[in-house]
Order: C-alpha cells, then structure tokens, then sequence
C-alpha cells in the first residue's frame, strides 16, 4: 500500500511539473515567443543573479503609473517573501488623462486593479499581455452597453488606451510573466496608478485635475492607499467590489 501511495503520489508530482512546463513549451511554440526567449532568458538570468534574486520568479507583479510613464516589474519566489524591484520601463506613448475609463473609445488608460488574462504572441504589436479590462468594478461604473475593451500591455510604442513599451522591453516581459504563469501564478497582477503618489510635481498635477470632481477624488484616494500599503509592505493589499463599484481594501 505505501509503495502504491508513493507512485500516486510521483505520477502527481510528474504531471504538476508537466503541467507547469507545458505553457511555456507552448509559448515557445510561436516563433516570435521563441525568439523572444531565446534573446532574452540568458540575460535575464543574469540580471536576476547580479541583483540576488532568483531565477525564474514564481510571482510577478506590475505597476504602472500614467503620468509619470513607467511601469514597474516586482518579483519573488514564494508567496511568504516580500516583492522586490527588478527593473523600470519607460512607458513610452500615453493617451486620456487622469481617472479611470468609463466608456469605449475615450482613449483613456484605465486606472484601478487588474490582472494577465491574456498571453497574445501574434499581436499586432509584437507581444502582448491581455489586462482584465472591464474588471467587476468596471462592469458596474462603465457605460453598460459600451465599456470598452482589449486593453494590453504591448510593445510597438503606440497607443490608444494601452500601456506601450519598447519591443526588447515586451520580449523581457512577456518571458518572465511566461514563467511565472507556468510556476502556477494564474493571477498575475498589473495595479494602474494615475501618478506615483509620492512624487510632488506629479501630486500637484493631480489635485488640478480632480479640483472640481468629487468623484475622482474619492476613486484617487482609494488608489493612493493601495500604492502606499505596498510601499510599506512589499506585499499586495486585497482588493474587493461592493456594491456600488467601488474598490474596497482590506
């Protein structure tokens, strides 16, 4: 019984690691993917190595800030450790303003939390990565008929509601979100600030822009204490819905 237990217990082992390893193997399928690893693993494992951090990362997390144009990669190895900086991008095209999107064809980069829905190796933009956008708050607070949709994280540097990068910085992230979905992290998530709330010059463009809305106010304050939980904690906030739309932090 106990040797029968042990093979059980084997073969689940063996399919768990066939299942982690088959997402990439199927990336890595699209010629555009596999060239993307094969520039770019190698130097990556190195830059992890340089900065003492381990290779591949279990867990990813994004930020991005749209005034400031930047988005933010974190990692670790396991769910007990605090994330820790990897590298900054230059967001490199912007579109909208300040505040959340509301409805198809504003132009607006959406503001709030979201995740990796999608891995898209034949973009019209290199590489891109899907966000979950209508996301449950969304749903609520957009225009119902017309809320818009098919908002990524791609490489090109142009913009109509998304968050461009170079096409090298796209290949870089597109292979390590790659291994973190195959270590299992199902939910990789991008948190999409209007400013980086500790900056002042980008702290004073905002008051201007919500001066006279009440709303925005209360939707950036909300942000602002999710951008300054994990920048005490080097861990995420949890994050729900309630009824009206609104985020709601615990």
């Amino acid at each position: 019984m106990l040797r029968l237990c042990l093979s059980i217990l084997a073969i689940g082992l063996c399919i768990n690691v066939m299942a982690q390893n088959s997402f990439v193997d199927y990336q890595r399928s699209f010629g555009r993917v596999n060239e993307a690893f094969r520039k770019k693993e190698d130097t990556l494992r190195r830059e992890f190595a340089v900065k003492k951090l381990v290779w591949p990362a279990n867990y990813v997390y994004l930020r991005s800030f749209k005034y400031d144009s930047e988005l933010e990669v974190w990692v670790r190895s396991s769910i007990k450790e605090e994330f820790k900086l990897f590298k900054t991008y230059k967001v490199c095209a912007l579109a909208g303003t300040m505040g959340p999107k509301r409805v198809e064809g504003d132009y607006q980069v959406p503001e709030g939390f979201y995740y990796i829905n999608e891995f898209k190796p034949n973009s019209t933009y290199h590489l891109s990565l899907g966000l979950n956008y209508p996301n449950p708050s969304d749903v609520i607070l957009s225009d119902s008929n017309r809320p818009g949709g098919d908002i990524y994280i791609h490489g090109s540097c142009v913009t109509e509601g998304c968050i461009p990068i170079t096409n090298p910085q796209i290949e870089e992230l597109y292979v390590l979100t790659a291994h973190a979905r195959s270590s299992g992290q199902d939910f990789i998530p991008v948190h999409i600030f209007p400013i980086r709330f500790d900056n002042p010059k980008s702290m004073a463009f905002l008051e201007k822009t919500m001066a006279n809305d009440k709303e925005l106010q209360a939707f950036e304050k909300t942000m602002k204490q999710a951008y300054d939980f994990f920048n005490i904690t080097r861990q995420l906030p949890v994050v729900s819905v309630n009824a009206k739309g609104e985020y709601v932090l615990y």
